[in-house]
C-alpha cells in the first residue's frame, strides 16, 4: 500500500456511498474494501493512513477547524482531519494549501446555518476495522508511528479571537463569526 493506492480507496468508496460527503459512510465502505486484501497490506496502510493525516497536522488547518466546528480539541483534530481524508485526495491537498479554502465547500457553507460538525472517528481506523474483519485480531502494536511536525509558530495564538480569525482565514470567518 501506498499513498496512491490510499487515494484510489478512498476515491472507490466515495463512487459508491450514496452521499460522498458522509465521512463515516466513505469510512466503512474503504474499511470494507481494504478487508478483501492481504493482511500485510491492511497492516501497511495504518502507516500509510497516518502519514497522509500528518501531512495535515498545522496550525492554520487547525484553526480552520475551530472556527467551524465551534472549539478543537487534540482528538477533535485527528476526527476533523479524518472528516477531511474521506472528502478525497483533490478537496484534502486543496485544502492542506488553504484551509481557508474550506469556506467554498457546499457543506461547509451550510454548517454555518446548521451548526453542523466535521468529524469522522471512523476514518481513522480505517485500517484497524479491516484488518478485525479479515483476520479477527486486531493490528499489531508496531504497525504504524505517528511522527507530528513541529507547528508553525506564527499560528500560536488563542483561536477564540475573532479579530486575529478574522485577519488569517476572512472567508471562514465570514461565514462562522458573523
Amino acid at each position: 500500500m501506498n499513498e496512491t493506492a490510499l487515494w484510489t480507496l478512498i476515491a472507490d468508496a466515495r463512487s459508491t456511498v450514496p452521499d460522498p460527503s458522509d465521512g463515516e459512510a466513505v469510512a466503512a465502505e474503504a474499511a470494507a474494501r481494504l478487508s478483501t486484501r492481504s493482511p500485510a497490506e491492511i497492516v501497511a496502510t495504518q502507516q500509510v493512513l497516518w502519514d497522509v493525516l500528518v501531512s495535515s497536522y498545522t496550525n492554520p488547518l487547525w484553526a480552520a477547524a475551530y472556527l467551524i466546528n465551534g472549539g478543537c480539541s487534540d482528538d477533535g483534530f485527528d476526527y476533523f482531519r479524518g472528516w477531511l481524508l474521506t472528502q478525497g485526495k483533490e478537496t484534502y491537498d486543496a485544502v492542506r494549501a488553504s484551509p481557508d479554502s474550506l469556506a467554498g465547500l457546499p457543506d461547509v457553507i451550510a454548517a454555518a446555518e446548521s451548526g453542523m460538525e466535521f468529524e469522522c472517528e471512523a476514518a481513522l481506523s480505517i485500517a484497524w476495522d479491516a484488518h478485525i474483519k479479515a483476520t479477527g485480531m486486531q493490528l499489531p502494536q508496531d504497525a504504524f508511528r505517528i511522527r507530528y511536525p513541529e507547528l508553525d509558530p506564527d499560528w500560536d495564538f488563542d483561536f477564540d479571537d475573532s479579530a486575529e480569525l478574522a485577519a488569517r482565514l476572512p472567508r471562514l470567518a465570514a461565514l462562522f463569526l458573523n
